[in-house]
């Protein structure tokens, strides 16, 4: 079905597009651009004060299927990056079993498929169950359509073998995103070490457990010549490690998640097990070395880590609560309170953040609406108010603690490959 969106401000940044333009959307392809547009369309959508876009990408998602439909499945995790803007997904391999075979590969881009819903692009595993002893074979996980590789969960613990990932998959063109901790610093700590930690008599997370792999997977990959991707950045230190080692022209690029330029250790004071993710919250000091990074291009990516769990599981005492919480359908409210409102950025920035440079880094033809671009498009109603409510939450989890916030800029239409989506706030599947 052909669709037009009139009256709306295209926010194109790979194209230096910022004004109010009309998009004639024929079999699944932008056909068309400009002022005024006089084609007719089976679907016509008013977007009158509202930011038309190209389609979000999340280059960090945890959609649990196969082994854990119980949180999460990519049929619930496509709905719930639909209603956040989010047209293409990646998911991470650890699954049970992970993503380190063709046919786990397969198996995820057809169920996606068949959901009509956001499109699902597979993370491999960098090793064979992701036990650090033995690489995947790569180069099959790439031809099955792997966007990236990454052990996610966890650090490739022997830096030899991260070294020789990295030069496999130079040769590939393929990108390695490390998940930086080393688990030995870590142990069994909850919560960022500082001062909340020792108040609160929690078991602390060194800062050193993710700067110490960030340089060294940084320092493996300049010999390897290599893509490295750093996932979840979180302290000061690692944006600087990163922001020296681009000056280098080294290529290096970085993640940022919106709860960690939005919150603080100093949550964790309620002693609510839905602030406690992996890396952990850190401090005031470390949010504005976040917030600079992003101003300045040294973190390239806002990416959400979404992390499904139930609701038991959150309810355990605080030691034993698995990490992390579900954020793809609050992270553009978060991004555009925390950064927009503050001046930081511009449309055309958080675009850039949220959908171009994902595409850019995982050579993945999207993160554009030029004439003949494949047709994936989020309107935004950038005044929007309303609540994330835990009764309309699409993800099968509501592990979050923003139930009951109120939000600014909401998602109203998506279009994937050229199919309606989202209409009016309302999921078409």
């Amino acid at each position: 079905m052909s669709i037009i969106i009139r009256n709306g401000r295209l926010v194109d940044p790979k194209n230096g597009v910022d004004e109010k333009i009309d998009i004639f959307i024929d079999k699944g392809k932008v056909q068309k651009t400009g002022k005024n547009l006089k084609d007719k369309a089976g679907t016509e959508i008013d977007a009158e004060g509202k930011i038309v876009a190209p389609g979000l990408v999340d280059m960090h998602t945890h959609l649990r299927e196969p082994g854990r439909e119980d949180k999460e499945t990519i049929e619930t995790g496509a709905r719930a990056a639909i209603a956040g803007g989010f047209t293409t997904v990646c998911a991470m391999p650890n699954t049970e079993p992970p993503c380190d075979t063709r046919a786990l590969a397969e198996y995820i881009i057809e169920k996606a498929e068949r959901t009509k819903l956001a499109t699902v692009l597979p993370i491999g595993a960098i090793t064979k169950g992701r036990k650090s002893e033995q690489l995947t074979e790569m180069a099959e996980l790439r031809e099955a359509g792997c966007a990236a590789f990454s052990d996610d969960g966890d650090s490739v613990k022997s830096a030899a073998l991260m070294r020789r990932a990295l030069e496999y998959a130079s040769m590939l063109g393929a990108l390695v995103i490390s998940h930086c901790e080393d688990r030995d610093l870590a142990g069994d700590g909850v919560m960022n070490e500082g001062y909340w930690s020792t108040l609160l008599g929690m078991k602390p997370i060194p800062r050193e457990a993710e700067s110490l792999i960030v340089e060294r997977d940084v320092c493996l990959a300049e010999r390897a010549d290599a893509r490295l991707h750093i996932a979840h950045i979180s302290t000061a230190e690692s944006v600087e490690i990163v922001r020296r080692a681009k000056k280098q022209g080294l290529k290096i690029s970085a993640e940022v998640t919106p709860h960690h330029f939005s919150l603080t250790d100093a949550e964790l004071k309620s002693y609510d097990t839905a602030f406690k993710v992996n890396p952990p919250l850190r401090t005031e000091k470390d949010i504005l070395a976040l917030k600079k990074g992003l101003k300045d291009g040294t973190i390239d990516v806002i990416a959400t880590d979404h992390a499904p769990h139930l609701e038991n599981e959150k309810e355990m005492e605080f030691d034993h609560a698995p990490f992390g919480m579900t954020a793809l359908e609050t992270a553009l409210s978060l991004s555009v309170e925390n950064l927009l409102t503050e001046g930081l950025l511009d449309w055309p920035g958080l675009i850039r953040l949220l959908s171009v440079n994902p595409c850019r880094l995982l050579g993945y033809g999207r993160g554009s609406l030029e004439e003949g671009a494949v047709a994936d498009v989020v309107v935004i109603d950038p005044s929007a108010k309303w609540v994330y409510e835990k009764e309309k939450v699409f993800s099968k989890a509501t592990n979050s603690p923003f139930l009951g916030k109120k939000m600014t800029a909401r998602v109203t239409d998506v279009i994937v490959s050229g199919r309606e989506t989202l209409r009016n706030g309302q999921m078409k599947y």
